[in-house]
C-alpha cells in the first residue's frame, strides 16, 4: 500500500463515499475536527485525573488503615462515604472519557488507513491544532 493524492475515497462506511473535490474538502474538515476532538479528550482526561488525585485526601486513606477509635467512627464514616461517592463519580467520568478516546482514536486510525494523502494531512493538522488549542484551555487553573 502507498499514499496517493485523489479526490475519490470511501471513508469508514459505504455512505461516506467521496467523489468530488468539494466532498474531499468537507471530509478533510470533518477528519480534522475529529482529530482535534481526540486531542481535547486526551488532555481533558489528564486534567480530570489530576483533579481526582487532588480531591481524595491522603489523611483519609492513612486513617482507614488504622483501627478506628470508638468515638470517631461516625464522623469518619460520613467523610469516607462522601469521598467514596466523589471518587466513584470521578472514576465513571474518566472511564467514559477513556471509551470516547478509544473509539475516536480507532476511527481516526481507520480513516488514515484509507491511504489518502489529503485525509492523512487532515489528521496530522487536526492533531497538531487540537493539541495547540486544547492544552492551554484545559491546563489553565
Amino acid at each position: 500500500m502507498y499514499f496517493y493524492f485523489s479526490d475519490k475515497v470511501v471513508l469508514l462506511f459505504d455512505f461516506w463515499n467521496v467523489r468530488t473535490p468539494a466532498g474531499m474538502v468537507l471530509s478533510v474538515l470533518v477528519v480534522l475536527l475529529l482529530a482535534m476532538l481526540y486531542e481535547a479528550i486526551k488532555i481533558s482526561k489528564t486534567k480530570l485525573l489530576r483533579q481526582t488525585i487532588l480531591a481524595i485526601p491522603t489523611t483519609l486513606s492513612q486513617e482507614s488503615l488504622r483501627e478506628p477509635e470508638t468515638g470517631s467512627v461516625n464522623s469518619n464514616l460520613g467523610q469516607q462515604n462522601t469521598t467514596s461517592k466523589r471518587w466513584f463519580l470521578y472514576h465513571i467520568s474518566q472511564s467514559l472519557l477513556h471509551v470516547a478516546q478509544v473509539v475516536i482514536g480507532y476511527l481516526v486510525m481507520l480513516v488514515v488507513m484509507s491511504y489518502n494523502t489529503w485525509i492523512f494531512l487532515g489528521v496530522i493538522v487536526g492533531s497538531a491544532l487540537g493539541y495547540y488549542l486544547a492544552y492551554p484551555v484545559f491546563t489553565a487553573r
